[in-house]
């Protein structure tokens, strides 16, 4: 069983080839472009994942995409109109970049390297918890995803099991820590989903002195560990 595993048009993309249950080769397509968080198709870095094992695009049993398109671009539409005119600059921005290019993957895949065989698509924490789980050395383990967001999720955790995935609960967006660092991010003068690092590495040398007021105005945290964000301030 020969899986081709993708992400692009976000940031960082990057292919990834499993040969019978085992990762073969890996590669973000910026180290063969030499652009930082290269975002476009990773057509370089398939042709290297399958020049690693010697085969062609459609000797490939199946592609994965990373995310599920139309649940994201449901969520994006959803959020715009919900605040109308608010974000206007911000929705036809996005728009250009999906009209063009994320709602069309079967497509884009084919036309950049000729495959013409099934394409499959994961929901997004669900592919952040299998990259953890699947090459870690446990057969059983509790996992904590956290990003910005995917489709609607930005927090989730559950079980790993031999080769299954449980979701056991999710924190839906608009109301994620990821979108939370990336707000500071932005705010001290870096650029979101690129400067992050960045912020984290300068935190040690700093003081907590805005915590409380933090904890105060911005997320409700609850005891068990789930939280909601103020969004008057978003």
């Amino acid at each position: 069983m020969k899986i081709l595993g993708l992400s692009c048009f976000y940031h960082d993309s990057a292919a990834c080839l499993i040969v019978d249950g085992e990762i073969r080769a890996a590669a973000h397509e910026e180290r063969f472009t030499r652009i930082k968080h290269d975002s476009q198709f990773p057509k370089k870095a398939i042709e290297y994942c399958l020049d690693e094992e010697s085969l062609d695009i459609n000797e490939l049993d199946l592609i994965v995409f990373y995310d599920k398109p139309f649940l994201k671009f449901e969520r994006l539409l959803e959020t715009y109109l919900a605040y109308v005119p608010k974000g206007l600059k911000s929705y036809l921005k996005a728009m250009e970049a999906w009209l063009k290019q994320k709602l069309w993957i079967p497509s884009i895949i084919e036309g950049e390297t000729g495959y013409k065989g099934k394409i499959i698509y994961s929901e997004h924490h669900l592919s952040h918890a299998a990259s953890s789980f699947f090459p870690s050395p446990f057969d059983r383990a509790a996992f904590l995803t956290v990003d910005g967001v995917g489709e609607w999720a930005t927090t989730s955790y559950g079980i790993g099991n031999g080769n299954k995935i449980e979701m056991k609960k999710e924190i839906l967006f608009p109301h994620s820590l990821g979108l939370l660092y990336s707000a500071f991010t932005y705010y001290t003068g870096f650029k979101v989903n690129s400067g992050e690092y960045k912020l984290m590495g300068l935190a040690p040398y700093g003081e907590a002195k805005y915590k409380d007021l933090i904890y105060k105005n911005l997320i409700d945290l609850k005891d068990d560990g789930s939280f909601r964000l103020n969004m008057d301030y978003f």
